[in-house]
């Protein structure tokens, strides 16, 4: 502004000072029109990663946990082994598997690319919690006339509350924040997920608009930190008692 002076250096030092001023002139920017769609498309990933996750790690975890069967043990290590598995090393085989599918170009595609990757640590985590769940209970509902699958989901889900918490905000997380795979599968500019949007701030000749990057990365940031904040009680149990065994 007229009249003000300010004094610039071209020696960085590490004093904090506050912004000379201040406005929305760098958020207005990305929130026209350049956050609604690839963000939609992240709660989209996450969302339906989180909910597939959660049932199906679930549901696999319940007979490994409650039941005795032969090469129950493998079966064990082989999902160990596969959450060990480097995803970007199985892109290129999927990608042609995805192709014959027409899956490529498509959310659905990325959605069971993440849900897959994703399944063999919730298993196992899911699994051990419920390790941690006494019998007993599930046994005093069948008593009272409740069957396998009713006893599931109104003793043993609710118990296990912060495992799934864990399960969810970790497959949330895989989803939310993964990059190189919507990258490779996705084409279309509308389906690019917010991961793949943020690095359309570089520009072609290392030209970086900082500022709206700022702003940007903030918002993206923002789901994750809520996510986290509502089920923050429930997670630091979950991973104790999860990673137990």
């Amino acid at each position: 502004m007229r009249g003000e002076r300010h004094d610039y250096s071209s020696r960085p030092d590490f004093d904090i000072r506050l912004p000379y001023s201040g406005d929305l002139r760098t958020i207005l920017p990305i929130t026209n029109g350049l956050v609604a769609g690839p963000f939609g498309n992240s709660l989209i990933l996450a969302i339906s990663t989180m909910l597939l996750v959660i049932i199906l790690a679930g549901l696999a975890a319940y007979p490994l946990s409650r039941y005795q069967f032969p090469f129950k043990g493998p079966l064990m290590y082989v999902i160990l082994f596969a959450s060990a598995l480097p995803i970007l090393a199985l892109v290129t085989p999927l990608y042609a598997l995805y192709a014959s599918l027409n899956l490529v170009d498509t959310l659905q595609g990325v959605v069971l690319f993440f849900v897959a990757s994703a399944l063999p640590f919730c298993i196992w985590l899911m699994k051990n919690f419920f390790d941690s769940i006494p019998y007993e209970l599930e046994e005093a509902a069948w008593i009272d006339g409740a069957s396998t699958f009713q006893g599931l989901i109104h003793v043993l889900f609710p118990l296990a509350a912060p495992g799934i918490a864990v399960v969810g905000v970790w497959s949330f997380l895989v989803a939310w924040t993964n990059f190189f795979v919507p990258l490779i599968i996705l084409q279309s500019q509308n389906l690019l997920p917010a991961s793949v949007h943020i690095y359309t701030f570089f520009g072609s000749y290392g030209q970086v608009n900082y500022g709206q990057l700022a702003a940007y990365a903030m918002l993206y940031a923002l789901p994750a930190v809520v996510l986290y904040t509502l089920v923050s009680r429930f997670f630091v149990r979950g991973v104790s008692g999860g990673l137990k065994g």
